[in-house]
């Protein structure tokens, strides 16, 4: 897997946790786990239709 695909996957799950956990207890600094989403979800579309030749 490449690396930056997995840093998309990684930050994207950690954004949908971080929102799961603000919507039950508001947290100082949620609002950056819509950012982390964002990022996340960016990262996998860059990555999108890439190979990796083996």
């Amino acid at each position: 897997m490449h690396w930056l695909r997995a840093a998309g996957v990684a930050v994207t799950a950690a954004g949908i946790a971080g929102y799961v956990v603000g919507t039950a207890a508001p947290y100082p600094g949620r609002a950056f786990s819509i950012t982390a989403l964002i990022v996340g979800i960016t990262l996998l579309s860059i990555t999108a239709g890439q190979e990796v030749a083996a």
